[in-house]
């Protein structure tokens, strides 16, 4: 069975936000935001890509100025120049602001993955000798002594003792659970803390798999999409900024005539960029994708994973959310996808019986079944009245 999930969404452990104006995020965003200046990333952004373009003109006609040819003085080119720079300085820095706090998010789960020790037993068995090894290096098939106290160094199967474990930072359960070997409650996840007692587990991931690590991936390689929005708000903002890009266009040879016809002055050409940065829509160019991020950010801090920007557009629609005590979103619409068989069973044998078992199930699963039958062996549904089948309650017992 596999299960199609409509929002992705799982508590994160829990660790301490950055604040918004935490000095190491500041400092990591004044940094990127200079990075941000190179041309392969300005040209992601049509709104900003053209003040771009205004700035780099306007300090071509600055250093001219200098030279004692420009056409105005240097001091009014410098001040258009700057504000420029600094309106692109801006959105690069509001980009980079959202950016870092998921960034530290990321930090904050590795070390959180880092600070955990184990001890790696030497014997498979409680009682025996141990050695402290840091968490991220132990591999699948390691042996490890957890007791009342201690976090779980990765995920794993417990082989030996019983014992309650909080694992509210991985499920958000709150209920400790009861963690023993052998049956369905043998399995640890890497992170969760032990309250009482002890256990012997045997590591099942190599490093890199654990849970933690998933999250840490999810975290750092998580893109954004963009919403159908925000795509309408840009086409808009493209228009707007071409409609004004041609009006300001136009009066160059205007400026132009002019200086010729007066036979005094300079074309403004530093005039008319400025003129353009501030009719084009800059500050919503500017902040749209910071906006986008933002948003992502903020559900990572209510310990929600976002994978695209259409759940964040859709999360901000919701009043009442109600969840189950794991915290997952799901349709619950598995469905079958392979007929497995035991020796001696044709598989053909198995999807027929398997068929007429599901043929009043009227779940998605039961309904899954039939058609997985009738794609793969052409079985075709049929009548189970006509074949006689009555129900297990009607069967009388023996004696």
């Amino acid at each position: 069975m596999t299960d199609e999930t409509a929002v992705i969404s799982h508590p994160l452990p829990k660790t301490v936000w950055a604040s918004l104006f935490d000095p190491t995020i500041l400092r990591q965003a004044i940094g990127d935001s200079f990075k941000k200046l190179a041309p392969q990333y300005q040209w992601r952004n049509p709104v900003m890509f053209v003040v771009y373009l205004g700035s780099l003109l306007t300090t071509a006609l600055y250093v001219q100025a200098l030279g004692g040819q420009g056409e105005a003085p240097a001091g009014f080119i410098l001040a258009v120049t700057l504000w420029l720079w600094v309106t692109l300085l801006f959105a690069n820095f509001a980009e980079s602001v959202a950016e870092g706090r998921a960034k530290a998010q990321a930090a904050s789960l590795r070390r959180a993955r880092g600070a955990v020790m184990a001890k790696r037993l030497h014997e498979p068995r409680q009682g025996a000798s141990w050695s402290k090894v840091e968490g991220p290096l132990l591999r699948k098939g390691d042996v490890v002594l957890v007791e009342a106290g201690d976090l779980m160094p990765a995920d794993g199967e417990v082989i030996e003792g019983v014992a309650s474990v909080d694992e509210s930072a991985i499920t958000g359960e709150s209920a400790p659970v009861i963690r023993e070997s052998g049956g369905d409650f043998s399995a640890v996840t890497g992170g969760t803390r032990l309250l009482s007692d002890w256990l012997v587990v045997r590591i099942a991931v190599n490093p890199g798999e654990a849970f933690l690590d998933r999250m840490i991936a999810m975290v750092e390689a998580a893109k954004r999409q963009k919403t159908p929005n925000e795509i309408a708000l840009t086409i808009l903002l493209v228009a707007l900024t071409l409609i004004f890009l041609f009006v300001t266009v136009t009066l160059l040879p205007f400026s132009a005539y002019s200086v010729e016809v007066m036979k005094a002055g300079a074309p403004v050409t530093t005039v008319l960029v400025a003129l353009l940065g501030c009719l084009i829509p800059t500050t919503i160019g500017a902040l749209l994708s910071a906006i986008g991020i933002a948003g992502m950010g903020r559900m990572m801090q209510k310990n929600v994973v976002a994978v695209s920007g259409r759940a964040v557009e859709a999360a901000g629609d919701v009043d009442v959310l109600l969840l189950d005590k794991t915290g997952t979103i799901t349709l619950g619409n598995r469905h079958a996808t392979a007929f497995l068989h035991a020796g001696g069973v044709a598989v053909k044998e198995l999807a027929d019986a398997a068929q007429l078992a599901s043929l009043a199930d009227e779940t998605p699963e039961g309904r899954s079944v039939v058609v997985l039958a009738k794609h793969q062996f052409g079985l075709r549904g049929r009548d189970i009245h006509a074949l006689g089948a009555t129900s297990c309650r009607s069967v009388p017992t023996p004696g």
